[in-house]
């Protein structure tokens, strides 16, 4: 196996935990950063050693993605709009919930897909927010078609983990979530809402890191890329 990825996934809380990612990301080698919630208008173009790939435009709290610029070439980024909630619709519409890159890595010279995603809120059903994540495979797939892929980010799905993973599961996905709840703020919503799902990968581990000044905790992922299913670069 080969070319091991360090990946942050952190849900901001509207912005609010955004001067902890400098120490984040250095004081845990992170090599990507995927952010929810991000006040997507005055990101900074640098976050300790990574650099802005793209931040989502159609909604001011939206995702981004940081890289090791060094490591990693950016070929392409792309951010996607999914099916709408009513809470979308009605009180604050989120039109992009996906943001997806096709990365070229210089160590092993092969391209992987990696992807910030922010489901629906829990006012949806978990039948709408599986919609939304099969929606994302299918724009994650077409970036790059057969590419291994890491997405991680707030899935909103707390409970009925059971049916998600035999659902990613029907669709080629993992789902793994990490070794503490990343959801710890409200005694009946507590729960894992922050993992990540993958294919072409092995995810060695997936850790939930300190408290923050977001409601949600942020999850470290470390995966390792099958060497069977790594691709010639393009």
């Amino acid at each position: 196996m080969l070319g091991r990825v360090k990946t942050i996934s952190y849900n901001l809380r509207k912005n609010r935990a955004i001067g902890e990612l400098a120490s984040l990301v250095d004081n845990h080698g992170a090599e990507l950063l995927c952010l929810q919630e991000a006040d997507t208008v005055n990101l900074p173009s640098r976050i300790g050693a990574l650099s802005l790939v793209r931040a989502t435009e159609k909604n001011r709290l939206g995702l981004a993605m940081y890289v090791d610029s060094e490591r990693f070439e950016v070929q392409s980024a792309h951010a996607f709009q999914l099916k709408k909630s009513l809470h979308d619709r009605v009180l604050s519409p989120a039109h992009e919930r996906l943001l997806g890159a096709r990365i070229h890595d210089r160590e092993s010279g092969s391209d992987f897909i990696a992807a910030s995603f922010h489901a629906a809120p829990l006012t949806a059903r978990n039948s709408l927010r599986r919609v939304q994540i099969s929606t994302a495979i299918d724009e994650l797939g077409a970036i790059g078609p057969g590419l291994p892929t890491i997405m991680v980010g707030d899935y909103n799905y707390p409970v009925f983990h059971n049916r998600l993973t035999a659902h990613m599961r029907a669709s080629g996905y993992d789902t793994n979530f990490s070794d503490k709840r990343t959801y710890n703020r409200y005694f009946l919503f507590r729960g894992h809402y922050d993992f990540v799902t993958s294919t072409g990968f092995e995810i060695a581990r997936v850790q939930t890191l300190g408290r923050g000044s977001s409601d949600h905790l942020p999850i470290m992922v470390t995966a390792q890329r099958h060497e069977a299913l790594l691709p010639l670069a393009a």
